[in-house]
């Protein structure tokens, strides 16, 4: 059984709509001008981190191999922009074939990035490139914005287990690819069935203050939810009195109590507090979870209390306060005409306010000193220096139109967690600072 016989909103049938206008009536342009269908290379890169940020976290990429491959315009879809006379009707009959018959190369998911790195490359006729640049924008941004803001919480909880739970605070779509990308970002479960259904991420989840408030007493609540999911279920301890209630907690579930979660008040003290009377109540084993709001400043905050695990929501999927990466996606190399043999022409937009960028056909490698860690991005166009050919970043996705390159989401999460422990070791400081390493072009 798959999402669409659930009926579940996490799919849609054709992703052709997921563009801007302005897309169409470039390509409509272009094909009454003979230009459509010049080979061209398109580049996914950002100009400069979140301020603050160290490192970016790729993330998104296995969804916008999905996104490119329902990229169809289905007789809904040009019925509409026929109606409302977006495109005329060469166009329509144009779009009407699509299918996106070129290859993209990307830095693999779960790899960390810097300013100018090519994240992704784009190839084929211009036609069929220029319309995906919206989908690619929007996937990428956003999962990489909350990758990196999970990455900076993981290493903030050093090994102590993430909780994603921040569903409830964003658009119900854009919270399973949340889930998703902080589960690359080093989250080790979900609240969101959702996306545990999708992306196989394990879900957890309890009890609200809701269930506390339906019962007679805080005793009565807790005897059922014990009763329901066993002595070793979590606790939740602060709807009324914090101590009465990890008096009660432990005098239901005994010392086999699996843990209480503390959702509001000064965390610090209160796990201090709450720790020390479990272990006077014979519940040494009982584990502490925090939630309220937190980032990867107050995770850190709470470095040296007895806290095992912590429940991120707000923040987390808003990108801690960077919910895009400003990511662009620019042509970079086109052909002098049509024909398949034509040799590519750098391009490049050359303007003030910062938003120039480098043309050519881009490579990039991550040369590493002595001891293994990352010292430079190094992007250049033309041949790759022999000292770096085995340093390469962007591996193939897609050839010729098909996917090649699918991963399982535990891989691109070990590979996110490799990737940041070779950066140097400034790259898990919270305070503001450049990028870790600087991006070199040659």
């Amino acid at each position: 059984m798959g999402v669409a016989d659930l009926g579940l909103p996490v799919d849609v049938p054709s992703t052709a709509l997921f563009t801007d206008h302005y897309e169409l009536t470039m390509l409509q342009a272009a094909l009454r001008a003979g230009t459509a269908e010049r080979r061209s290379v398109f580049e996914v890169f950002t100009r400069r981190l979140p301020d603050g940020r160290r490192y970016g976290v790729v993330a998104g990429t296995g969804r916008v191999l999905d996104a490119v491959e329902n990229f169809r315009f289905d007789a809904g879809v040009l019925g509409f922009l026929r109606e409302r006379r977006v495109v005329d009707d060469e166009t329509l009959d144009w779009l009407a074939g699509y299918r996106f018959s070129g290859d993209i190369w990307g830095y693999p998911e779960g790899e960390v990035y810097f300013p100018g790195s090519p994240i992704m490359r784009v190839e084929g006729s211009f036609a069929e490139c220029v319309l995906l640049e919206t989908v690619v924008l929007s996937i990428l941004n956003h999962d990489s914005a909350v990758a990196a803001a999970a990455s900076r919480m993981a290493s903030a909880a050093g090994g102590r287990p993430l909780i994603e739970m921040g569903a409830r605070r964003t658009h119900e779509l854009a919270a399973v690819a949340a889930s998703r990308a902080a589960y690359v970002g080093g989250f080790t479960t979900t609240s969101d069935l959702a996306a545990g259904f999708r992306y196989g991420i394990p879900t957890v989840g309890t009890s609200a203050h809701a269930f506390t408030l339906l019962h007679d007493s805080e005793r009565d609540a807790f005897r059922a939810q014990v009763e329901s999911l066993g002595r070793g279920t979590t606790l939740l301890v602060d709807t009324y009195d914090v101590t009465e209630a990890v008096r009660l907690a432990v005098e239901v579930a005994g010392p086999e109590l699996g843990a209480v979660r503390i959702d509001s008040g000064d965390l610090l003290l209160v796990a201090h507090r709450v720790r020390q009377q479990l272990d006077a109540l014979g519940a040494s084993h009982a584990k502490i979870i925090v939630t309220s709001d937190l980032d990867e400043y107050a995770i850190a905050s709470l470095a040296a209390a007895p806290v095992d695990a912590y429940g991120v929501g707000t923040r987390l999927v808003t990108g801690s306060g960077h919910p895009t990466c400003s990511m662009v996606y620019k042509l970079v190399a086109r052909a002098e005409s049509a024909d398949p043999k034509a040799p590519l022409v750098p391009v490049a937009k050359k303007s003030t306010g910062g938003k120039t960028s480098v043309g050519g056909r881009k490579w990039a490698a991550r040369r590493l000193d002595e001891h293994g860690v990352a010292e430079a991005e190094v992007v250049g166009v033309g041949p790759v220096p022999d000292e770096l050919a085995d340093r390469q970043l962007l591996v193939q996705l897609v050839k010729e139109g098909e996917v090649i390159s699918r991963e399982p989401l535990d891989v691109v999460r070990d590979r996110h967690a490799a990737a940041r422990a070779n950066l140097p070791l400034s790259a898990t400081q919270l305070s503001r600072g450049e990028p870790v390493i600087p991006t070199e072009y040659v």
